[in-house]
């Protein structure tokens, strides 16, 4: 665990060191005038950074950020926070913070103007959007002697908090899951493809959901921009949907879940050119032939023990689809989401679902950013595993 320190944390660390946590801590220049570093690495039993290099002596930032299973920020001052949102990294904390493949918690102490300024809650809510837990400030007295909101969360409610991520993390300890986000392009020639504008976002917030709660996931990405470091989740990248089929079907019989949310091409060219087809006069006829259907296919693979979620996007008479798709495909549930809903469905970072499960039940999430939608879909997983071995 990596921590910032400066006012009232002495508490918070030896807290932690009593519950047998590996604390090391990093201050910025302002915390040094707050609390002596001496006194935190007695607490804390590990030498306490505040400088890239100190007399001749590295400290390994990228290392650092690898090496916590969590990251808390507190206080995290109105300064901090900008410089966090916008990727600013002109001192050792930002550095760590933004080489951290571990979950961050933050936890914000400004004066109560500062709080409510339109810029900090604008920057407050780009973190969280990043997927960074911020804790909700408290009313109280303030450093500047006023009373109001800006208050840091107590050491009692952080230690709280932080003990509640690492239970949450045994849940799905030694259980694997499979995921698969993102497109498949079907080539035509050398240059050209069928494909579709899944950015794959929903299902690597699904995996990384997953990992958090200490499942060994595998995920198989389409060609997408995005890059995943956790060390929980394997990536398998493919491109087509002939190449996510036998990723899917090799490592499928291993795990205790699958959610299939990749938007995989329903067809495929029956051949593809070996050069770049040439502009000619007349039309371009290309004949297309059906993919393998993935989710169909892991349905019959299904075991009583496995849970199997697909998901459905459509454009109209949606629910009636997903139901269809719900039984045709032997899945568990499906989850549909409308490309006619605002803010939801490819290339945003928002989403708003309608779970269905095989039992008739039908559970309505409201619009909402990606990373929660991950936990609902994640949350209904659970539920329907348990009830499997209730039956």
């Amino acid at each position: 665990m990596v921590v910032l320190l400066r006012f009232k944390i002495p508490i918070l660390v030896r807290m932690l060191i009593r519950s047998g946590a590996v604390v090391k801590i990093i201050m910025t220049p302002a915390a040094r005038s707050f609390v002596s570093p001496l006194v935190l690495e007695t607490l804390s039993k590990n030498k306490v950074l505040h400088s890239i290099s100190e007399e001749s002596e590295w400290a390994n930032h990228v290392m650092l950020g690898r090496w916590a299973d969590l990251f808390l920020l507190a206080p995290a001052s109105c300064n901090t926070l900008a410089k966090l949102a916008h990727g600013h990294c002109d001192n050792l904390l930002l550095a760590v913070l933004l080489s951290a493949v571990c979950p961050v918690v933050i936890a914000p102490a400004m004066d109560e103007d500062m709080w409510h300024h339109a810029t900090t809650q604008k920057n407050l809510k780009t973190l969280a959007e990043i997927g960074y837990q911020m804790m909700e400030a408290e009313y109280g007295e303030l450093a500047s002697g006023l009373s109001g909101m800006g208050r840091m969360p107590e050491p009692e409610t952080i230690f709280q908090t932080l003990s509640a991520h690492f239970k949450e993390k045994e849940i799905l300890s030694g259980k694997k899951a499979l995921v698969t986000a993102g497109p498949t392009y079907e080539n035509i020639d050398p240059v050209r493809f069928i494909g579709n504008y899944s950015s794959g976002k929903m299902g690597v917030a699904i995996a990384k959901r997953l990992a958090h709660l200490g499942a060994k996931v595998e995920l198989v990405l389409g060609p997408v921009q995005l890059e995943v470091s956790h060390p929980n989740i394997r990536v398998t990248k493919v491109r087509s949907a002939e190449q996510m089929f036998d990723a899917c079907i090799n490592i499928f019989p291993e795990c205790e879940f699958a959610i299939m949310s990749a938007a995989v091409a329903d067809y495929t060219p029956e051949s593809v050119a070996n050069e770049k087809i040439k502009k000619q006069e007349g039309s371009l006829q290309i004949q297309l032939k059906k993919t393998k259907d993935i989710l169909k296919h892991l349905g019959t693979l299904k075991s009583p023990q496995q849970v199997l979620i697909g998901f459905a996007l459509e454009s109209k008479d949606e629910k009636a689809y997903a139901i269809r798709k719900l039984n045709e495909k032997n899945a568990d549930a499906i989850v549909m989401n409308s490309i006619r809903t605002p803010g939801a469905g490819f290339a945003v970072d928002t989403n708003q679902v309608t779970i269905f499960e095989k039992d008739g039940v039908e559970t309505a999430y409201e619009l909402k950013p990606k990373e929660e939608v991950a936990q609902d879909i994640v949350e209904k997983m659970l539920t329907i595993y348990r009830q499997k071995f209730i039956e």
